[in-house]
């Protein structure tokens, strides 16, 4: 009786040591899907940092080459071959695009549309002016220096004569 007892006793450890370990196996498990998530949401939260890095950078590198392309309408002349060609070409561009505003526009754009021409002929004199007028002042500037050469050299040769 007691050997039966003692039995049953061992099967209902067994069975309980047997449920607890299928309870700790099963929680391991719930634990590990949690990490898996967990983990999973850092990967993702990571990449879109590295995605909005890469947004961000992108946006720079548009503002530089806008700035870039500021700057390079800035420089009026760059040299004397290029720049007027370059004028020439985005002269035509808005040529293009103001032929199209004149065909279907009402009065009221063509005549804002003349104006801005007007204007924009009226800068690009301006901007030929100063550049005559750089000019001019270099050349100024290289027959100064040529005559303060002119000078040295004559007084260097007077003083080598006494």
């Amino acid at each position: 009786m007691r050997a039966r007892e003692r039995e049953y006793a061992r099967e209902r450890e067994l069975e309980r040591k047997n449920r607890v370990r299928a309870r700790e196996r099963g929680r391991a498990h719930v634990r590990e899907k949690q990490s898996e998530r967990t983990l999973a949401r850092e990967r993702e939260k990571l990449r879109e940092s590295v995605r909005a890095r890469e947004r961000e950078r992108t946006r720079e590198r548009k503002t530089e080459r806008e700035r870039a392309r500021e700057r390079e309408s800035a420089r009026e002349y760059v040299c004397g071959r290029c720049a007027p060609e370059r004028e020439r070409v985005r002269e035509s561009e808005r040529e293009r695009e103001c032929t199209r505003e004149r065909e279907c526009a009402p009065e009221s754009v063509r005549e804002r549309v003349r104006a801005s021409e007007r204007e924009r002929a009226s800068e690009r004199e301006r901007a030929r002016e100063r550049e005559r007028a750089r000019e001019n002042e270099s050349v100024r500037e290289r027959t100064r220096a040529c005559e303060r050469e002119c000078a040295r050299a004559r007084e260097r040769e007077s003083a080598r004569e006494y």
